[in-house]
């Protein structure tokens, strides 16, 4: 009985440690698909180096989870192949019509695990809109104060690097894969780029 008992603790424990470092190298695997600015600092020439950072930035703009909010059209975007929204929803129809403040998990069968929520849960003004862009047209348009809500590099920084609901992009909910690093590693790179001049590719 003792012993039965020592080899349940024993797998129990090897269950939960391996649980535990498969979900610390998930997002360990996550956080390395962005590079830091410090990988950049072998490119002597700053205006080089500022695009090249932007570019990295760019891997956070172009995924799914951004994009997904700033479509071109009237209509969102959803999953990770971008597909129109399902059920079909415009622009002017109030979210929260069926999203909530939080990330709702689903219990029962669906072809998705969860409804992604937020307080703040909408899609990006139409002047916001970069699906379909190239990342020198983003970059370009990020620093258009009439295309980016009126944002100078300083608050462009401050919406990128702290806004919750951006933050939202890397707490998806179940079945979404989250955007690649971190918010604070975007914040840095966002910084750096604008160090080296905030230079387009």
């Amino acid at each position: 009985m003792e012993l039965s008992m020592r080899s349940g603790f024993y797998i129990g424990l090897f269950v939960f440690v391996t649980a535990m470092q498969t979900g610390f190298g998930a997002a360990q695997t996550n956080h390395s698909n962005l590079r830091p600015p410090s990988a950049f600092s072998s490119i002597s020439d700053p205006g080089e180096r500022s695009r090249a950072i932007f570019a990295e930035v760019a891997k956070v703009l172009t995924h799914p989870r951004c994009l997904n909010c700033h479509p071109a059209g009237d209509r969102p975007t959803q999953e990770n192949d971008v597909h129109p929204h399902k059920p079909f929803v415009l622009r002017d129809v109030p979210c929260v019509t069926c999203h909530t403040d939080r990330n709702f998990t689903l219990h029962e069968r669906a072809s998705y695990q969860s409804i992604p929520g937020h307080p703040r849960w909408m899609m990006a003004p139409i002047e916001m809109a970069w699906q379909g862009k190239s990342i020198g047209e983003i970059c370009r348009q990020l620093k258009d104060r009439d295309r980016n809500g009126g944002r100078d590099l300083a608050l462009l920084h401050e919406h990128l690097a702290r806004d919750d609901l951006v933050a939202w992009g890397w707490q998806p909910g179940a079945g979404r894969e989250p955007a690649p690093g971190s918010q604070a590693l975007l914040g840095e790179l966002i910084q750096a780029w604008i160090d080296t001049g905030a230079q387009c590719p």
